[in-house]
């Protein structure tokens, strides 16, 4: 009975620790490499990395837009684009993908969304130009430090 009882623990332990290294490796770590840059190489499929470029085009997009709306004043205009690229457009991001992604990566990613949320209810709410300029500054920071920390890498390697 004793003998047996070890061997559950001792099995028990054992799955506990398969259990917190693939919570490191899908939810922390990632699937990254060192890059020859000096930033972080996330390493994911073509296909993976299509839809991570074509999303960072489409925050590019409603920042451009934003700015043309600070130009002319319409706050409509910077509301519409700003959710645009929200928090809801960030569960169209498979499973799979999300988790190759590192921490950091991923909790930069959500803020910006949660950063074009907020500028989009101050444009709609209070229209105030300077102060979605201001949130418009705050928010491209996310992208420099992101841009500036990691690149993306298709499996197999190959420089971008």
């Amino acid at each position: 009975m004793q003998r047996t009882c070890r061997f559950c623990w001792g099995l028990s332990a054992l799955l506990f620790a398969l259990v917190v290294a693939t919570a490191y490796m899908f939810v922390i770590r990632g699937s990254v490499t060192a890059s020859d840059d000096g930033r972080t190489a996330i390493v994911i499929s073509a296909g993976e990395r299509d839809l991570v470029l074509a999303e960072m085009r489409g925050f590019l997009e409603s920042v451009e837009a934003i700015t043309s709306g600070l130009a002319e004043n319409d706050m409509k205009r910077i509301a519409d684009s700003a959710k645009r690229v929200g928090m809801a457009t960030s569960s169209q991001v498979p499973v799979t993908l999300v988790a190759k992604l590192p921490l950091q990566f991923k909790t930069l990613g959500m803020a910006t969304h949660k950063a074009f949320d907020d500028l989009a209810l101050e444009a709609t709410d209070m229209g105030d130009g300077q102060v979605v300029l201001a949130k418009l500054g705050e928010l491209m920071n996310n992208c420099t430090t992101c841009h500036a920390a990691y690149r993306i890498e298709p499996d197999g390697g190959g420089k971008r």
